[in-house]
């Protein structure tokens, strides 16, 4: 069967502490009632092994490497359909997916945040996520307002999602090993359907803040909406990093009223 050797520009580091794989598996709580689980970068199957003889759903495995897909059909030709050969990015969740399903994986490094962000458009259907991140993004996800770490990525993912840390694992358990330490993180869907504000304008207001975070938010967000047209609320005079996702919905209620 031979191996998969690991490609730099795909940010792979395959993992290779079957512990490890073996604990990422269990984080999914199969008590959501999802049917389908995907993998995204599978590279040569150690997490594939665990997810597969799991009976409470279908793995599906998807990876844009050609030498990967050709490993991971010799040795899972059980798969067939569900061994995807593309770009998670690019996926149409609509062709594979019903609309209760988790995504799980050792993500590739170079694209995590853009992996998110996937997720993010696919609330609707993905009700968990678990998986290795690179520890700074892991901890960026799950940040508290108030902490150096916490911006955009944590209070999008907030909004819609319970974020949880869950372990640390070490270079030693991949090949190659990365330069920096990796974190397990799982997302859980929340009960939030509609945030209850323009959402447009909430990812405007979220990224305008934190694109100037030194600021208040007084000044940083003048390009959203002018400053005369700004009340005394308080919130204004706060940096981004101390809003909760609750005082971004209610200021963008106000500034959708003020316009």
């Amino acid at each position: 069967m031979g191996t998969v050797r690991a490609k730099k520009h795909l940010g792979q580091h395959f993992l290779n502490d079957k512990n490890a794989a073996q604990r990422i598996a269990d984080a999914l709580d199969t008590s959501l009632g999802f049917t389908q689980v995907l993998e995204v970068g599978p590279g040569m199957g150690v997490l594939s092994d665990f997810l597969l003889q799991k009976e409470e759903y279908e793995t599906f495995l998807i990876d844009v490497d050609d030498e990967s897909i050709e490993y991971l059909a010799d040795k899972y030709p059980q798969l067939g359909d569900r061994l995807i050969h593309g770009d998670f990015l690019q996926l149409d969740f609509s062709q594979y997916f019903g609309d209760k399903m988790a995504v799980i994986g050792n993500y590739p490094y170079n694209i995590s945040s853009q992996i998110l962000f996937k997720v993010l458009e696919e609330r609707d259907r993905v009700v968990q996520m678990a998986g290795m991140f690179q520890k700074e993004v892991a901890e960026r996800c799950v940040a508290k307002p108030g902490s150096k770490e916490y911006g955009i990525i944590s209070v999008f993912l907030q909004a819609y999602y319970d974020v949880e840390y869950l372990f640390t694992v070490k270079a030693g358990a991949f090949n190659p090993p990365p330069k920096v330490l990796s974190g397990v993180m799982r997302m859980t869907r929340n009960k939030v359907t509609d945030l209850g504000c323009d959402e447009g304008l909430f990812w405007k207001v979220v990224k305008a803040g934190f694109n100037q975070r030194r600021k208040t938010l007084r000044n940083s967000l003048s390009g959203v909406i002018a400053k005369d047209k700004m009340s005394d609320n308080p919130l204004y005079d706060l940096r981004a990093e101390r809003l909760t996702v609750a005082d971004f919905v209610a200021l963008t209620n106000e500034i959708s009223e003020s316009k």
